[in-house]
Order: C-alpha cells, then structure tokens, then sequence
C-alpha cells in the first residue's frame, strides 16, 4: 500500500533501492508473519487476535535486524507504515471473521460441562459414551479436574493423538466469552490475576505522554464543548465526583457536566440512587445525551490521566457511594482495583454502563478477564472498538 501511494497519487518512482528492499522485505514479513499466525496452535477465542500482532511484530524484527546487519538501504518511513498497516488491517479482518465463524467443539461429560453457556457462535456437541463417532470438531471441551473412567481417559488421549486440541472448561469459557469467573481465590487465582509489572510501568509512561498531547490537541475542541455546555443548561461545565481508584485510593474525576444540577443528597441511601444513571434518566440534558453517546463527556478525564489516577484503558472508576455498596454484595469486588481505572475498557465496551448488582456480577467477571489476560493486544483491541463506539454510539449510555 504505501508503495502504490508513492507511486500513484505522489508521482514518486520506486526505483530506488532502499524503496525496493522495504517494499520487498515488508511482503516477505507479511507473508511469513501470516503463516506464522497460521502454523500457531490458536485457540478460536476472543485472546487469538493476539498473536497476529505477536506474530507480526516477530517477523518485522526480524526483517529490520536482517536489513542492518547487511547493511541494504531501505525506507525508515514506508518501513514503520507497512508495520502499522498489516497489524490493523489484519486485526480487523481477524474480528470480522471471528465475528461471522461458528466453531464446533465436541463436550465430554462431567463436571462443569453441563453448565456450558448458549453462544452464537459455537455449536456444542455432546459426546455421549466414549467410542460415540463425532463430526468434524475445532476442539474438545473437558472438566480435567473430574474424575472420568478408563474409557473416557483413552478416548480423551485419541483426541491429543488425532491434534485436536483439548481445553479445559474453565479456559474455554474464558476465551469465548471474555469473562473471568473467581469462585474462591487460591494460589492460582492470585498469580493467574497479578497483571505484568513490567508491561504496567510502560504503560503508564504511554499514558501519561498520550494524554498530554491529546490535550494539546484537543483543547480548542474541549472549549467549545464547555461553552455548548454553559449554553444548553445553567451550571457548570465540569463535573466532579470522588471516585475510587488504583488500589481502591479515592480521586476526583473530571468530565464533562452532562446531566442537571441537582441539590445536596439528604442520605446515603439517596446519593447511591443518584449516583446511578437508568436508561432514558430525566436529568441528562439534549447536549448531555449527544455527549455520552459518542463519549466525549470523558474527555476530561484525560486531566486524572496526567495527574496519574487514570489511565486510557483500564475498569471504569465507580463512584464512592456505589463502591462501598458493590463490595458488601459482591465477592471479590474489591480485587478489580488491582490496575489503575481507564477512559475505556474492556467491560465498557462489551457492556457498557450498567449500575444494578446483578449487572455488576457480570461487569466484574470482564474486569477480570482484563486483568488477567492484561496486555498490548488488549488494549489494541479496545482501541478499535473504543473508536467504533464514538462514531455509532453502540454500548454507551
């Protein structure tokens, strides 16, 4: 792509041999980096969009290593647009795909394989005796931590031997749902949930950095939302609420007022209730709902980013009144505050916002499986789909 942009829309020949070698060599890191991404054992869950990237990424390394030990000339710029270019566009195709592909997996009994989730996208075949013939399968669904016969040992040992991969349930109902269930925390669950300390302090550096170029860019437009504001409703342009953070520390958050000013809560009880959006909620103005919509309410967020109380992606901050509520009712509530609160996550995007417990059940069960599978992928993902929700509005209230 950036060779027929050089050469077609700029006038620019690709005669040279550094526009050569990089145009070369970045075919030949796609082409490979895609067989890579083919040849690994992926599982057809949400994670496996992950090793494009990791796949990707190998391969340009290795062509940009290649290129300076032999010393060939090659285009620093069209290297770093090709690079960019494949990981996307390769990731989208990777989700459209995802999205329309139904998977079958074959379930042995006992267990937790009764209690298998009804998803649109797969199909469960129920084997039912050991030597009961199977149609074509993508994987083999089994409780490893029941006690299963003879029988049923041998005929899990042909799946192995055939190469058809064996997943334990819990990891697949992971994978295809993006939730992560904590029944009881034990030694595995800790490590299992204990985020990369390495890829958390770079990642706060990003942030940091994003956000105060975001602010310098995005400033004029942040003033002309405040004076809307100011226009469409009397009070203030931002709101401020305490709210509870990194390892459960309260901040205050900024954003955008898009609701009504109201007078002070007489009791507990009613600041919990106001701290709650309902569908359809009177107090949200004509400019408000436009704003939540296309979430450019949380654009002063951006100001905590800087401050280092937020980061762009990462659990959404409840409220104070809402957060001693939620961890009384709920288990384990308290451990999402494990990673510092985003802009953005990936419980907003497949959710969006939601304030009753039963619903926070399941919120919470997304904030784990961020946490746990924690990584540069994910936030990639979220990105797109972060952007995907500003232009159609899809999952935000």
């Amino acid at each position: 792509m950036p060779v027929v942009l050089r050469q077609y829309w700029f006038g620019a020949a690709v005669t040279s041999p550094n526009q050569f070698n990089t145009a070369a060599g970045g075919t030949l890191a796609l082409v490979l980096g895609y067989l890579g991404y083919r040849r690994l054992h992926v599982f057809p869950g949400i994670t496996a969009g992950g090793y494009i990237v990791a796949s990707v990424s190998f391969t340009f390394a290795m062509l940009a290593t290649m290129l300076v030990v032999l010393r060939l000339d090659y285009s620093r710029v069209q290297f770093a647009i090709s690079y960019v270019l494949t990981s996307v566009i390769f990731t989208l195709i990777h989700l459209i795909v995802r999205r329309r592909r139904r998977v079958c997996f074959g379930v042995i009994p006992g267990g937790r394989t009764n209690r298998l989730p009804q998803l649109g996208s797969v199909t469960w075949h129920h084997i039912e005796t050991p030597d009961a013939p199977t149609p074509p399968l993508h994987g083999v669904v089994v409780d490893l931590s029941a006690d299963h016969s003879a029988a049923w040992d041998s005929r899990i040992t042909s799946f192995v031997l055939q190469g058809a991969p064996v997943y334990h349930v819990k990891q697949a109902i992971e994978q295809l749902t993006g939730r992560v269930e904590v029944d009881h925390l034990s030694e595995n669950t800790l490590g299992s949930l204990n985020p990369n300390d390495v890829f958390f302090k770079i990642k706060a550096t990003v942030d940091i950095l994003a956000a105060l170029c975001m602010l310098i860019v995005l400033s004029p437009a942040m003033l002309l939302i405040a004076v809307l504001i100011r226009l469409d409703s009397p009070g203030p342009a931002l709101f401020r609420q305490c709210r509870t953070g990194f390892r459960a520390r309260p901040f205050t958050i900024y954003k955008f007022r898009t609701m009504r000013i109201a007078t002070a809560a007489s009791s507990d009880e009613e600041a919990r209730r106001r701290a709650m959006t309902q569908a359809n909620d009177p107090r949200i103005t004509r400019l408000g709902a436009f704003l939540r919509k296309s979430r450019l309410d949380e654009l002063p967020q951006l100001i905590n980013i800087v401050r280092g109380e937020m980061s762009l992606i990462g659990p959404r901050p409840e409220a104070a009144e809402l957060t001693s509520w939620y961890e009384k009712e709920i288990p384990f509530y308290h451990y999402r505050h494990i990673i510092k609160p985003g802009v953005t996550g990936w419980a907003q995007i497949n959710q969006g916002h939601v304030s009753e417990v039963e619903a926070i059940k399941e919120k919470l069960n997304l904030d784990f499986y961020y946490v746990k599978n924690f990584s540069l992928w994910l936030d990639i993902l979220i990105i797109l789909r972060t952007v995907h929700t500003m232009f159609t509005g899809t999952g935000a209230r």
